[in-house]
């Protein structure tokens, strides 16, 4: 299997599910609707939907009542990119290789067109109840949904890392915190979810999610040596922005070395907490050892 040419297919198929999800830019309020859709449309990875998916398909998933909540996390993490760019949290112009929200639509609208997202990713999950009213786990992986975009979840990470930023007085257990939460909560939901709709048991569902925080944690850790390593042309947004802020990051505590042994054994993990499962999915799997190579 090429791996690069097959994330690539599948990202494309996952594009052609989440996309018709997008409100239609119109009325009084198009431009915050232009600017959710500039915004959602960039790309990027749809790890998150991605990884729903190929969960849900592992399972035995067959059913479209899974494409709402495919669209539903990448419109939160969407929005949740859209804040983190602001002036007022890490102030970056650039974006998947565009120029952040902000500064085509203003700041104004950027927040706006954050809370939006955040809103209709809950309009567009709650929609799957329609497709399958009688299905008790919609209602389930609808709590998922919210707690792990919230305060015990994406929001209660990022308030640690906005409180600890350019200082230096993050502590390391701040900074696994931060790393479980703000990184790690959506990828937990995205495989919780897929587990839960395809119907996974609950010792199922509580061997996906320590798998998902150990991808979670593998895929922070290579974003923070990307900031050291990589071109901002390659990244698609500035790079070594953590060092011009004076953030701290796991680089920061360990080294490259260590930094990069650790994706390893984090992703390696991850696979053998899978490969435990009676269920099978072989590109799950190499997935997320592509992970650790990947280069943006």
């Amino acid at each position: 299997m090429d791996i690069a040419a097959e994330i690539a297919k599948r990202a494309q198929e996952t594009e052609q599910r989440i996309l018709p999800y997008l409100p239609r830019e119109e009325g009084y309020q198009r431009t915050v609707i232009a600017a959710m859709n500039y915004s959602f449309r960039a790309g990027g990875k749809r790890l998150r939907p991605m990884l729903m998916w190929e969960t849900y398909r592992m399972f035995g998933g067959k059913s479209d009542i899974i494409e709402p909540f495919m669209a539903a996390i990448e419109m939160i993490h969407t929005y949740s990119l859209i804040h983190d760019d602001l002036p007022a949290m890490d102030n970056d112009t650039y974006r998947r290789g565009q120029k952040t929200t902000h500064i085509v639509y203003g700041e104004a609208m950027a927040i706006l067109a954050g809370d939006g997202l955040l809103n209709y990713a809950y309009e567009t999950a709650i929609g799957a109840l329609s497709k399958e009213p009688g299905n008790p786990n919609v209602g389930k992986a609808l709590m998922v949904l919210a707690q792990q975009a919230g305060i015990y979840g994406m929001v209660g990470g990022q308030t640690v890392d906005v409180e600890t930023d350019g200082t230096s007085e993050v502590t390391r257990e701040q900074l696994d915190f931060i790393y479980r939460l703000k990184t790690g909560a959506l990828i937990r939901a995205a495989m919780q979810i897929g587990g839960i709709l395809a119907g996974a048991t609950k010792k199922e569902q509580e061997v996906l999610d320590r798998a998902a925080e150990k991808i979670g944690l593998a895929f922070q850790i290579q974003d923070d040596i990307l900031d050291v390593t990589a071109t901002t042309e390659t990244l698609g947004k500035p790079a070594g922005s953590d060092a011009r802020n004076g953030k701290a990051t796991y680089v920061t505590y360990e080294g490259l070395e260590r930094a990069a042994a650790d994706v390893e054994q984090y992703s390696h993990e991850a696979v053998t907490l899978l490969s435990s499962l009676v269920v099978k999915n072989e590109f799950l799997m190499k997935l997320i050892e592509h992970l650790i190579h990947r280069e943006k």
